[in-house]
Protein backbone atom coordinates (compact mmCIF):
# COMPACT_ATOMS: atom_id res chain seq x y z
CA UNK A 1 0.00 0.00 0.00
CA UNK A 2 0.99 3.14 -0.90
CA UNK A 3 1.09 5.04 2.83
CA UNK A 4 3.55 2.38 4.14
CA UNK A 5 6.88 3.29 4.13
CA UNK A 6 10.11 2.10 5.80
CA UNK A 7 8.91 -1.14 5.21
CA UNK A 8 10.86 -3.96 7.37
CA UNK A 9 10.39 -7.51 7.10
CA UNK A 10 10.91 -9.44 10.34
CA UNK A 11 8.53 -12.62 9.49
CA UNK A 12 7.12 -14.12 6.52
CA UNK A 13 3.98 -12.90 8.53
CA UNK A 14 5.18 -10.07 9.94
CA UNK A 15 6.34 -6.68 9.28
CA UNK A 16 7.33 -3.55 10.75
CA UNK A 17 6.28 0.08 8.88
CA UNK A 18 5.74 3.66 9.49
CA UNK A 19 2.90 5.39 7.41
CA UNK A 20 3.46 7.97 5.58
CA UNK A 21 -0.40 9.20 6.00
CA UNK A 22 0.24 10.91 9.29
CA UNK A 23 2.19 13.75 10.65
CA UNK A 24 4.25 11.51 13.36
CA UNK A 25 7.38 8.74 12.80
CA UNK A 26 6.02 5.98 15.21
CA UNK A 27 6.14 2.32 14.19
CA UNK A 28 3.13 0.04 13.35
CA UNK A 29 3.31 -3.73 12.77
CA UNK A 30 1.21 -5.62 10.93
CA UNK A 31 1.07 -9.55 11.29
CA UNK A 32 -0.88 -12.15 8.81
CA UNK A 33 -3.66 -14.01 10.69
CA UNK A 34 -3.35 -17.87 9.46
CA UNK A 35 -6.26 -19.29 7.88
CA UNK A 36 -8.14 -15.99 6.75
CA UNK A 37 -7.99 -13.31 4.43
CA UNK A 38 -7.08 -10.61 6.94
CA UNK A 39 -4.31 -8.55 8.45
CA UNK A 40 -4.16 -7.94 12.49
CA UNK A 41 -2.13 -4.56 12.57
CA UNK A 42 -0.75 -2.64 15.60
CA UNK A 43 0.03 1.01 16.48
CA UNK A 44 3.35 0.51 18.49
CA UNK A 45 3.39 3.98 19.42
CA UNK A 46 7.28 4.06 19.43
CA UNK A 47 9.69 6.10 17.53
CA UNK A 48 12.89 3.37 18.32
CA UNK A 49 13.26 1.05 15.42
CA UNK A 50 14.94 -1.79 18.17
CA UNK A 51 12.19 -1.53 20.66
CA UNK A 52 9.29 -0.91 17.89
CA UNK A 53 11.16 -4.40 16.38
CA UNK A 54 10.92 -6.12 20.25
CA UNK A 55 7.22 -4.70 20.71
CA UNK A 56 6.46 -6.30 17.04
CA UNK A 57 7.91 -10.04 18.09
CA UNK A 58 5.30 -9.88 21.42
CA UNK A 59 2.19 -8.97 19.80
CA UNK A 60 3.44 -11.33 16.90
CA UNK A 61 3.37 -14.50 20.09
CA UNK A 62 0.35 -13.10 21.74
CA UNK A 63 -1.23 -13.79 17.85
CA UNK A 64 0.30 -17.16 17.93
CA UNK A 65 -1.26 -17.67 21.79
CA UNK A 66 -4.61 -16.50 20.89
CA UNK A 67 -4.84 -18.73 17.69
CA UNK A 68 -3.50 -22.05 19.74
CA UNK A 69 -6.03 -21.03 22.83
CA UNK A 70 -9.56 -20.19 20.23
CA UNK A 71 -8.74 -16.08 21.66
CA UNK A 72 -10.25 -13.96 19.35
CA UNK A 73 -7.95 -11.74 17.88
CA UNK A 74 -10.00 -9.08 16.74
CA UNK A 75 -11.63 -6.81 18.94
CA UNK A 76 -15.19 -5.21 18.95
CA UNK A 77 -16.74 -3.26 21.71
CA UNK A 78 -19.64 -4.39 23.59
CA UNK A 79 -22.06 -2.03 21.71
CA UNK A 80 -21.13 -3.05 18.74
CA UNK A 81 -21.82 -6.62 19.33
CA UNK A 82 -25.11 -5.61 21.59
CA UNK A 83 -26.35 -3.78 18.79
CA UNK A 84 -25.39 -6.52 16.13
CA UNK A 85 -27.15 -8.90 18.79
CA UNK A 86 -30.41 -6.61 18.33
CA UNK A 87 -30.35 -6.73 14.75
CA UNK A 88 -30.73 -10.14 14.28
CA UNK A 89 -33.14 -10.65 17.25
CA UNK A 90 -35.59 -8.37 15.31
CA UNK A 91 -35.65 -10.64 12.33
CA UNK A 92 -37.09 -13.24 14.44
CA UNK A 93 -40.30 -11.30 14.25
CA UNK A 94 -40.97 -11.92 11.05
CA UNK A 95 -40.32 -15.50 11.40
CA UNK A 96 -42.44 -15.30 14.27
CA UNK A 97 -39.85 -16.76 16.95
CA UNK A 98 -41.04 -13.71 18.99
CA UNK A 99 -43.03 -10.26 19.26
CA UNK A 100 -42.19 -7.01 18.32
CA UNK A 101 -43.08 -5.98 21.59
CA UNK A 102 -40.71 -8.45 23.13
CA UNK A 103 -38.03 -7.03 20.97
CA UNK A 104 -38.68 -3.57 21.23
CA UNK A 105 -38.01 -4.33 25.36
CA UNK A 106 -34.92 -6.32 24.69
CA UNK A 107 -33.49 -3.61 22.83
CA UNK A 108 -34.29 -0.76 25.16
CA UNK A 109 -32.58 -2.85 28.15
CA UNK A 110 -29.58 -2.72 25.39
CA UNK A 111 -29.89 0.78 24.90
CA UNK A 112 -30.37 2.41 27.63
CA UNK A 113 -28.69 -0.06 30.40
CA UNK A 114 -26.26 -2.30 29.29
CA UNK A 115 -24.26 -0.24 26.86
CA UNK A 116 -24.10 2.52 29.36
CA UNK A 117 -22.68 0.03 32.08
CA UNK A 118 -20.05 -1.39 29.42
CA UNK A 119 -20.27 0.02 25.44
CA UNK A 120 -16.86 0.80 25.39
CA UNK A 121 -15.48 -2.13 26.58
CA UNK A 122 -13.74 -4.49 24.46
CA UNK A 123 -15.95 -7.47 24.45
CA UNK A 124 -13.04 -10.28 24.26
CA UNK A 125 -12.76 -8.32 27.96
CA UNK A 126 -16.17 -9.04 28.93
CA UNK A 127 -16.80 -11.99 31.79
CA UNK A 128 -18.77 -13.68 34.85
CA UNK A 129 -17.19 -10.95 36.85
CA UNK A 130 -18.60 -8.05 35.01
CA UNK A 131 -21.90 -9.72 34.63
CA UNK A 132 -22.08 -10.70 38.25
CA UNK A 133 -21.45 -6.62 39.08
CA UNK A 134 -24.22 -5.21 36.93
CA UNK A 135 -27.12 -5.66 39.66
CA UNK A 136 -25.48 -2.97 42.17
CA UNK A 137 -24.52 -0.94 39.69
CA UNK A 138 -27.65 -0.29 38.64
CA UNK A 139 -29.14 -0.25 41.85
CA UNK A 140 -26.80 2.40 42.53
CA UNK A 141 -27.15 4.28 39.44
CA UNK A 142 -31.20 2.97 37.85
CA UNK A 143 -34.53 4.24 38.18
CA UNK A 144 -38.09 2.74 37.05
CA UNK A 145 -40.17 3.86 34.50
CA UNK A 146 -41.86 6.18 37.02
CA UNK A 147 -38.67 7.47 39.10
CA UNK A 148 -38.88 4.29 41.62
CA UNK A 149 -35.89 2.58 42.43
CA UNK A 150 -35.34 -0.06 39.71
CA UNK A 151 -37.40 -3.69 40.77
CA UNK A 152 -35.53 -6.78 40.91
CA UNK A 153 -37.21 -8.53 38.16
CA UNK A 154 -36.44 -5.83 35.73
CA UNK A 155 -32.79 -6.26 36.51
CA UNK A 156 -33.15 -9.92 36.59
CA UNK A 157 -34.45 -10.11 32.51
CA UNK A 158 -31.32 -7.31 32.05
CA UNK A 159 -29.20 -9.71 33.49
CA UNK A 160 -30.68 -12.20 30.97
CA UNK A 161 -29.84 -9.95 28.31
CA UNK A 162 -26.63 -9.45 29.01
CA UNK A 163 -25.68 -12.76 29.30
CA UNK A 164 -27.68 -13.84 25.99
CA UNK A 165 -25.37 -11.08 24.37
CA UNK A 166 -22.26 -12.90 26.04
CA UNK A 167 -23.05 -16.15 24.68
CA UNK A 168 -24.03 -14.52 21.07
CA UNK A 169 -20.28 -13.09 21.62
CA UNK A 170 -18.68 -16.54 21.82
CA UNK A 171 -20.92 -18.27 19.06
CA UNK A 172 -19.43 -15.36 16.44
CA UNK A 173 -15.75 -16.45 18.07
CA UNK A 174 -15.43 -12.56 19.77
CA UNK A 175 -15.43 -14.38 23.20
CA UNK A 176 -13.83 -17.58 24.06
CA UNK A 177 -16.40 -20.11 25.79
CA UNK A 178 -15.42 -19.69 28.98
CA UNK A 179 -15.73 -16.22 29.83
CA UNK A 180 -20.06 -16.80 29.04
CA UNK A 181 -21.65 -16.35 32.51
CA UNK A 182 -22.28 -19.61 34.33
CA UNK A 183 -24.19 -18.29 37.79
CA UNK A 184 -27.82 -18.30 38.77
CA UNK A 185 -29.72 -14.77 37.47
CA UNK A 186 -30.51 -13.21 40.19
CA UNK A 187 -33.51 -14.41 41.77
CA UNK A 188 -37.12 -12.24 41.58
CA UNK A 189 -38.55 -11.12 44.73
CA UNK A 190 -40.98 -8.98 42.74
CA UNK A 191 -43.55 -11.25 40.55
CA UNK A 192 -46.39 -10.14 38.94
CA UNK A 193 -49.42 -10.42 41.11
CA UNK A 194 -52.58 -12.81 40.98
CA UNK A 195 -55.89 -11.54 41.89
CA UNK A 196 -57.33 -12.35 44.86
CA UNK A 197 -60.77 -14.10 45.06
CA UNK A 198 -62.31 -10.54 46.02
CA UNK A 199 -60.31 -9.28 43.23
CA UNK A 200 -61.07 -11.27 40.60
CA UNK A 201 -65.38 -11.25 41.42
CA UNK A 202 -64.76 -7.39 41.25
CA UNK A 203 -62.37 -7.72 37.67
CA UNK A 204 -65.73 -10.13 36.20
CA UNK A 205 -68.26 -7.76 37.94
CA UNK A 206 -66.47 -4.51 36.24
CA UNK A 207 -65.96 -6.37 32.73
CA UNK A 208 -69.53 -7.38 32.29
CA UNK A 209 -70.07 -3.35 32.79
CA UNK A 210 -67.31 -2.26 30.10
CA UNK A 211 -68.61 -4.24 27.62
CA UNK A 212 -71.84 -2.75 27.51
CA UNK A 213 -70.73 0.15 28.05
CA UNK A 214 -68.35 0.47 24.96
CA UNK A 215 -69.20 3.94 22.34
CA UNK A 216 -69.28 1.85 19.13
CA UNK A 217 -69.87 -1.50 17.51
CA UNK A 218 -65.40 -1.66 17.29
CA UNK A 219 -65.00 -1.59 21.00
CA UNK A 220 -67.80 -3.25 22.01
CA UNK A 221 -66.57 -6.37 19.56
CA UNK A 222 -62.95 -5.82 21.14
CA UNK A 223 -64.40 -5.88 24.18
CA UNK A 224 -66.32 -9.02 23.95
CA UNK A 225 -63.08 -10.55 23.02
CA UNK A 226 -61.15 -9.21 26.13
CA UNK A 227 -63.71 -10.22 28.37
CA UNK A 228 -63.51 -13.74 26.87
CA UNK A 229 -60.18 -13.99 26.68
CA UNK A 230 -60.14 -13.25 30.53
CA UNK A 231 -62.08 -15.99 31.54
CA UNK A 232 -59.84 -18.60 29.73
CA UNK A 233 -56.86 -17.76 30.63
CA UNK A 234 -57.73 -17.53 34.39
CA UNK A 235 -59.77 -20.81 33.53
CA UNK A 236 -56.50 -22.60 31.64
CA UNK A 237 -53.05 -21.01 32.92
CA UNK A 238 -51.69 -20.29 29.26
CA UNK A 239 -49.19 -18.66 29.01
CA UNK A 240 -49.21 -15.41 26.41
CA UNK A 241 -47.19 -17.14 24.25
CA UNK A 242 -49.66 -20.21 23.98
CA UNK A 243 -52.88 -18.20 23.70
CA UNK A 244 -50.94 -15.80 20.82
CA UNK A 245 -50.19 -19.43 18.35
CA UNK A 246 -53.88 -20.91 19.48
CA UNK A 247 -55.75 -22.64 15.97
CA UNK A 248 -59.11 -23.27 15.97
CA UNK A 249 -58.22 -26.51 15.73
CA UNK A 250 -56.22 -26.75 18.75
CA UNK A 251 -59.88 -26.50 20.61
CA UNK A 252 -61.49 -29.48 21.26
CA UNK A 253 -64.80 -30.19 23.19
CA UNK A 254 -64.48 -33.75 24.88
CA UNK A 255 -66.21 -36.15 27.49
CA UNK A 256 -64.65 -38.38 30.11
CA UNK A 257 -65.28 -41.86 30.98
CA UNK A 258 -67.81 -40.68 33.71
CA UNK A 259 -70.12 -38.33 30.75
CA UNK A 260 -68.55 -34.89 31.90
CA UNK A 261 -67.82 -32.71 29.24
CA UNK A 262 -64.68 -30.63 29.71
CA UNK A 263 -62.18 -28.69 27.10
CA UNK A 264 -59.13 -30.09 25.83
CA UNK A 265 -56.48 -27.61 24.52
CA UNK A 266 -53.25 -28.29 22.39
CA UNK A 267 -50.78 -25.23 22.96
CA UNK A 268 -47.64 -24.50 21.56
CA UNK A 269 -44.91 -21.78 23.17
CA UNK A 270 -41.40 -21.68 21.93
CA UNK A 271 -41.24 -25.07 19.81
CA UNK A 272 -42.78 -26.93 22.67
CA UNK A 273 -45.85 -28.56 22.36
CA UNK A 274 -48.12 -29.92 25.73
CA UNK A 275 -52.36 -30.38 26.02
CA UNK A 276 -53.83 -28.93 29.26
CA UNK A 277 -57.43 -29.17 30.02
CA UNK A 278 -60.34 -26.97 31.23
CA UNK A 279 -63.70 -27.34 32.37
CA UNK A 280 -66.85 -27.40 30.32
CA UNK A 281 -67.27 -23.82 30.58
CA UNK A 282 -64.12 -22.55 28.64
CA UNK A 283 -66.05 -24.29 25.59
CA UNK A 284 -68.24 -21.84 26.17
CA UNK A 285 -65.88 -18.89 26.23
CA UNK A 286 -64.39 -19.74 22.86
CA UNK A 287 -67.43 -20.78 21.26
CA UNK A 288 -68.43 -16.58 22.09
CA UNK A 289 -65.11 -15.90 20.75
CA UNK A 290 -66.38 -17.48 17.16
CA UNK A 291 -69.35 -16.26 16.89
CA UNK A 292 -67.93 -12.77 16.87
CA UNK A 293 -65.10 -13.34 15.19
CA UNK A 294 -64.33 -12.68 11.28
CA UNK A 295 -61.49 -15.63 11.52
CA UNK A 296 -62.97 -18.80 12.39
CA UNK A 297 -60.72 -21.35 10.02
CA UNK A 298 -58.98 -23.90 11.53
CA UNK A 299 -55.61 -23.05 11.19
CA UNK A 300 -56.98 -19.02 11.93
CA UNK A 301 -55.84 -17.58 15.28
CA UNK A 302 -58.47 -17.81 18.23
CA UNK A 303 -57.53 -14.28 19.33
CA UNK A 304 -57.66 -11.88 16.74
CA UNK A 305 -58.04 -8.29 15.69
CA UNK A 306 -61.28 -7.64 13.90
CA UNK A 307 -59.73 -7.44 10.63
CA UNK A 308 -58.80 -10.96 11.30
CA UNK A 309 -55.32 -11.37 12.01
CA UNK A 310 -53.30 -12.50 14.97
CA UNK A 311 -53.46 -10.13 17.72
CA UNK A 312 -49.37 -10.03 18.25
CA UNK A 313 -50.02 -7.95 21.83
CA UNK A 314 -53.24 -10.19 22.41
CA UNK A 315 -54.98 -6.70 23.51
CA UNK A 316 -52.21 -5.35 25.56
CA UNK A 317 -53.13 -1.91 25.52
CA UNK A 318 -56.46 -2.79 26.01
CA UNK A 319 -55.85 -5.08 28.92
CA UNK A 320 -54.53 -2.39 30.69
CA UNK A 321 -56.97 -0.42 30.36
CA UNK A 322 -59.57 -2.50 31.70
CA UNK A 323 -57.28 -3.21 34.55
CA UNK A 324 -56.73 0.78 35.60
CA UNK A 325 -60.53 1.46 34.96
CA UNK A 326 -61.26 -1.44 37.45
CA UNK A 327 -58.26 -0.31 39.62
CA UNK A 328 -56.50 -3.72 39.63
CA UNK A 329 -53.46 -2.27 37.51
CA UNK A 330 -51.79 -2.27 40.94
CA UNK A 331 -51.42 -4.93 43.52
CA UNK A 332 -50.52 -4.41 46.76
CA UNK A 333 -46.76 -4.70 45.06
CA UNK A 334 -47.05 -1.88 43.46
CA UNK A 335 -45.70 -3.44 40.31
CA UNK A 336 -48.06 -3.27 37.11
CA UNK A 337 -50.69 -6.18 36.43
CA UNK A 338 -50.63 -7.59 32.76
CA UNK A 339 -52.55 -10.52 31.52
CA UNK A 340 -49.45 -12.74 32.51
CA UNK A 341 -51.43 -12.42 36.00
CA UNK A 342 -54.44 -14.57 34.53
CA UNK A 343 -52.15 -17.51 34.81
CA UNK A 344 -50.76 -16.74 38.16
CA UNK A 345 -54.21 -16.33 39.33
CA UNK A 346 -54.86 -19.92 37.55
CA UNK A 347 -52.17 -21.33 39.70
CA UNK A 348 -53.22 -19.40 42.87
CA UNK A 349 -56.67 -20.82 42.73
CA UNK A 350 -55.84 -24.17 42.15
CA UNK A 351 -53.62 -24.62 44.74
CA UNK A 352 -55.91 -23.00 46.97
CA UNK A 353 -58.67 -25.65 45.93
CA UNK A 354 -56.61 -28.20 47.01
CA UNK A 355 -54.82 -29.54 43.52
CA UNK A 356 -51.24 -32.00 43.70
CA UNK A 357 -48.80 -29.61 43.02
CA UNK A 358 -47.73 -32.71 40.22
CA UNK A 359 -51.10 -32.44 38.16
CA UNK A 360 -50.71 -28.24 38.34
CA UNK A 361 -47.11 -28.81 36.88
CA UNK A 362 -48.33 -30.88 33.88
CA UNK A 363 -51.17 -28.64 33.13
CA UNK A 364 -48.87 -25.76 32.68
CA UNK A 365 -46.39 -27.03 31.65
CA UNK A 366 -43.13 -26.24 33.99
CA UNK A 367 -41.69 -27.98 36.97
CA UNK A 368 -42.90 -28.63 40.43
CA UNK A 369 -39.89 -27.02 41.19
CA UNK A 370 -41.14 -23.73 39.91
CA UNK A 371 -44.87 -24.39 41.39
CA UNK A 372 -43.40 -24.80 44.77
CA UNK A 373 -40.64 -22.06 44.50
CA UNK A 374 -43.37 -19.14 43.04
CA UNK A 375 -46.56 -20.45 45.12
CA UNK A 376 -44.84 -21.54 48.18
CA UNK A 377 -46.97 -18.28 49.32
CA UNK A 378 -50.40 -19.94 49.61
CA UNK A 379 -51.66 -19.92 52.85
CA UNK A 380 -51.55 -23.21 54.50
CA UNK A 381 -55.06 -23.20 55.96
CA UNK A 382 -56.78 -23.27 52.79
CA UNK A 383 -55.27 -26.33 52.53
CA UNK A 384 -56.04 -27.82 56.02
CA UNK A 385 -58.50 -30.66 55.04
CA UNK A 386 -55.46 -32.05 52.94
CA UNK A 387 -52.76 -31.50 55.10
CA UNK A 388 -54.50 -32.74 58.59
CA UNK A 389 -55.83 -35.74 56.65
CA UNK A 390 -55.72 -38.75 58.93
CA UNK A 391 -55.05 -36.81 62.22
CA UNK A 392 -57.73 -38.16 65.00
CA UNK A 393 -60.88 -35.88 65.35
CA UNK A 394 -59.87 -34.49 61.75
CA UNK A 395 -62.40 -36.85 59.21
CA UNK A 396 -63.23 -35.52 56.08
CA UNK A 397 -66.20 -33.15 55.34
CA UNK A 398 -69.17 -35.02 53.46
CA UNK A 399 -70.33 -33.91 50.44
CA UNK A 400 -72.88 -31.17 50.66
CA UNK A 401 -71.83 -30.51 54.32
CA UNK A 402 -70.60 -26.43 53.57
CA UNK A 403 -71.19 -23.84 56.26
CA UNK A 404 -70.77 -20.61 55.21
CA UNK A 405 -67.31 -20.64 56.79
CA UNK A 406 -65.74 -22.95 54.33
CA UNK A 407 -64.00 -21.20 51.51
CA UNK A 408 -63.75 -22.35 48.20
CA UNK A 409 -62.53 -20.13 44.92
CA UNK A 410 -62.90 -21.17 41.01
CA UNK A 411 -61.74 -18.57 38.24
CA UNK A 412 -65.17 -19.91 36.81
CA UNK A 413 -67.38 -16.81 36.10
CA UNK A 414 -65.58 -15.04 38.15
CA UNK A 415 -64.86 -17.22 41.42
CA UNK A 416 -67.27 -17.83 44.23
CA UNK A 417 -66.77 -17.72 48.19
CA UNK A 418 -69.81 -20.60 48.68
CA UNK A 419 -67.92 -23.75 49.13
CA UNK A 420 -67.73 -26.11 45.99
CA UNK A 421 -70.20 -24.02 44.12
CA UNK A 422 -70.03 -22.85 40.77
CA UNK A 423 -71.23 -19.99 39.67
CA UNK A 424 -73.90 -19.96 36.55
CA UNK A 425 -72.24 -19.59 33.53
CA UNK A 426 -72.35 -15.79 32.19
Amino acid sequence: MAFLTDVTKLKDDLILFRRGDVQHSKWYCRMKVPGVDRYKTVALKIESQREAQDKAFEHYADLRFRLKHNVPIFGKTFEEVALKYSDELKTGIELGRITAAYWKVVDAYIRNHLIEYCGKIQIAQMGEEKWKEYPLWRKRTGKGARGEPVQDGTIRHELITFRAILRYAADKHLLPDSSVPKGKVLHSKARREAFTPQEYRHLHTYARKWVNQAQNEEKKWYRTIIYNFILIMANTGMRTIEARNLRWRDVDARIDKQGRRFCCLNVRGKNKYRELVAPDSVATYFERIKEISNATGPDDPVFSTLAGKSSTTLFSKRIRDILTGSELLYGSSKIPRSSYCLRHTYATFRLMEGVDVYFLAKQMGTSVRMIEDHYGHITPSKNADLILQGIPGWEPAKQGSATGSEVSVNADGGGTLTARSRSPKR
